[in-house]
């Protein structure tokens, strides 16, 4: 007589069935795809985020530079006007040191003109002899004084005419003379170191 009981059939394949079932091993490997997948997202996203600023970073440094170049192109035009500036301001000084005297002078035209009248003046008595000598030399004194500073007569009798010196306000037919040459000088005309401060005033021939 045998009371021991016999495994089953079916329990002993159950048994064996789940000892080789690779329900375990799946879930090993489904972990580690889903691992690897979000490292994967990971590093995909910290990809983008570096490609962003990396982006962001040149769009900076494209901004800079360009601020920086416009800020060198005003620099430069600052520079050249301060420098036209210095140049005009250097000629004006030039320019005004040259003809420092020209108001002087300007105004000491009309004496220049009185003492010529003066000294045309036929003198009959010994008293007026020797004031005209006084006259004279008092005008020979100017004269000298003005030449100093730069004053010169405008050459005019015999001379062709000229309109940039000379101011014609009489014509006469004179078939001795060139035409267009002056004949005779009414008033004297003078400059300054070129610049003309008063024109000749001229008969020309016709």
């Amino acid at each position: 007589m045998s009371n021991e009981k016999k495994p089953l059939a079916n329990e002993e394949e159950t048994a064996a069935d789940i000892e080789e079932t690779p329900t375990g091993k799946q879930s090993d490997e489904n972990a580690e795809k889903t691992t690897v997948s979000l490292k994967e997202e990971s590093e995909g996203a910290e990809n983008s985020q570096e490609d962003e600023i990396n982006e962001e970073g040149k769009d900076e440094v494209s901004m800079l530079k360009d601020e920086l170049e416009a800020e060198q192109n005003k620099y430069l035009r600052l520079l050249a006007d301060y420098d036209n500036f210095k140049r005009r301001t250097q000629k004006d000084r030039e320019i005004s040191a040259k003809f420092r005297s020209q108001s002087l002078l300007t105004d000491l035209l009309p004496v220049l003109d009185n003492f010529e009248r003066a000294l045309a003046v036929e003198a009959k008595s010994e008293d007026a002899v020797s004031i005209m000598k006084g006259v004279e030399m008092v005008q020979k004194s100017l004269l000298e004084a003005v030449k100093r500073e730069g004053l010169e007569e405008i050459k005019a009798v015999g001379e062709p005419f000229d309109p940039n010196f000379h101011q014609a306000v009489m014509q006469e037919k004179d078939e001795d003379a060139e035409p267009g040459t002056v004949l005779q000088e009414l008033q004297k005309g003078y400059t300054l170191k070129g610049r003309v401060l008063r024109p000749a005033m001229v008969k020309v021939n016709e």
